[in-house]
C-alpha cells in the first residue's frame, strides 16, 4: 500500500512536470481591471511583484514598471477617453463616464518577461505617427507624447497592434538579469 502511494505521488509529480514543460513558460499572470487612472498604480505593482522572484536590478524593475504604466495610461486616456484623475489639479476619485476594461497578460520564460496590455477602445488610426516622439492626441492634458518612446527605450522589444474602432494591443519583451555589470562579474 505504501508503494502504491509513492507510485501515485511520483506519477502526479511527473504529470505536473510534463504540464509545465508542455506549456512552454515558467509563470504567467492574467488580469483585467477597469480603465480608470487609479488602476495604473495597481498594474505597476502587480508586474513588479510578478517579476520579483527573478531578482531584477532596481533599474530593470523601474524600466518594466514605467513601460507598463505608460501602456496602461495610453489605454485609459487614448483608448477609452477616460481623463478624470489626469486633469491637472483634479486628482479626486473619478467616476469615469466611458466604461472599459484593460487586460494585462505577463509571462516569464527563463529570464525573459513578455507583457501584453490590451484594450477594446477606439484604436489608433496611424500607428507610425503615434510611435513618433512628442506626438499626442491630448495636448490639453499636458501629455508629453513620449509614452511609446519610453516603452521602446525601457523594453527590449515593442509591438503596437491597433486599428480604428478595434482597440489596441501593446506587446513588450524584456530580458531580465542582462545588465552589463552582471555579465562582467561572472
Amino acid at each position: 500500500m505504501k508503494l502504491r502511494f509513492v507510485e501515485r505521488t511520483w506519477l502526479l509529480k511527473m504529470k505536473q512536470e510534463e504540464k509545465k514543460v508542455s506549456k512552454g513558460y515558467d509563470n504567467e499572470l492574467q488580469m483585467e481591471f477597469d480603465a480608470i487612472s487609479y488602476n495604473e498604480g495597481f498594474a505597476r505593482m502587480a508586474v513588479s511583484a510578478f517579476i520579483a522572484p527573478l531578482n531584477p536590478t532596481m533599474e530593470e524593475m523601474a524600466d518594466v514598471k514605467t513601460a507598463v504604466s505608460e501602456a496602461v495610461t495610453n489605454a485609459i486616456i487614448h483608448g477609452y477617453g477616460n481623463v478624470q484623475g489626469y486633469m491637472p489639479g483634479r486628482m479626486q476619485c473619478p467616476r469615469e463616464t466611458n466604461c472599459g476594461k484593460v487586460r494585462m497578460y505577463c509571462r516569464i520564460t527563463g529570464d525573459v518577461l513578455f507583457v501584453e496590455i490590451e484594450d477594446d477602445g477606439r484604436g489608433i488610426e496611424n500607428v507610425e505617427q503615434a510611435l513618433e516622439p512628442l506626438f499626442t492626441t491630448r495636448p490639453e492634458l499636458e501629455r508629453s507624447g513620449m509614452g511609446f518612446a519610453f516603452m521602446e527605450a525601457f523594453m527590449d522589444d515593442l509591438q503596437v497592434l491597433s486599428a480604428p474602432g478595434r482597440g489596441c494591443k501593446i506587446v513588450m519583451e524584456k530580458k531580465l538579469g542582462s545588465a552589463p555589470w552582471l555579465e562582467e562579474e561572472e
